[in-house]
């Protein structure tokens, strides 16, 4: 085992539910959704900077598992990235509840924790088939854009910019959707939390969070493979 690597995963994940969910529940009358969509956007990207040279900054179990199926990462390694990143989203929730909870007005059943939701539980009450579609598409071009990035054919040392503003962008979009997930572990650590302390509609519709944004992910791998001329090459063991 490699602690370092799954220990970054962990921090990467940490920072990113922190700071963008946090930005949700904190900030987020201040800077509304576009400020929301940025600091997403911005955590990425400076983590890619911060950790990509430890563990390829993944951060979310979507694009670890879309990096093994195309062979860029061995099994072990996907498997406990995935633990990794789903405790330091719950980590980065409670950080985030211990915060908010210091606000005389904050009531977790109202105010909750940035998490992702479907019909009463989205934004704009999109519903269950928007909301998958979503979250499906904008996973996809999501790794489609990761791929691209980081391919040897692309400009070296601009893949944090472009997967940072990648993110926003879906942000931008997205958020009146689902509040955008792409990213199982971003789901898991505020709806675990929120079910601890009593609510439980996060957790019950977390399923979405993990089906769709895996699927997308996958699919955005295939598509990749379509475009790019370079083989996979198979991850060291």
């Amino acid at each position: 085992m490699n602690m370092k690597k799954y220990v970054a995963e962990a921090v990467g994940t940490m920072f990113l539910v922190l700071m963008g969910c946090g930005s949700a529940v904190l900030a987020g009358g201040h800077v509304g959704f576009l400020g929301i969509a940025f600091a997403f956007g911005l955590t990425v990207m400076v983590m890619v900077y911060a950790i990509g040279s430890i563990s390829g900054c993944h951060i979310n179990p979507a694009i670890t598992i879309a990096m093994w199926v195309n062979k860029k990462i061995n099994g072990t390694d996907t498997a406990w990235y995935i633990v990794f990143q789903c405790v330091g989203a719950v980590v980065g929730a409670a950080i985030l509840y211990a915060i908010a909870s210091g606000m005389p007005d904050y009531n977790v059943m109202i105010n909750g924790l940035g998490a992702n939701g479907f019909g009463a539980a989205s934004p704009d009450k999109y519903s269950l088939i928007s909301g998958a579609v979503a979250e499906f598409a904008l996973t996809a071009l999501f790794l489609f854009i990761i791929f691209g990035a980081t391919s040897k054919k692309a400009p070296a040392g601009f893949a944090g910019i472009a997967i940072g503003l990648g993110l926003t962008l879906i942000h931008i979009v997205g958020i009146p959707v689902t509040g955008v997930s792409v990213n199982p572990a971003r789901s898991f650590g505020p709806a675990l939390v929120l079910a601890l302390n009593g609510s439980g509609t996060a957790i019950s519709q977390l399923w979405l969070f993990i089906l769709a944004p895996v699927l997308g992910g996958v699919f955005g791998a295939w598509a990749w493979n379509q475009c790019d001329t370079d083989s996979a090459k198979p991850a060291k063991k």
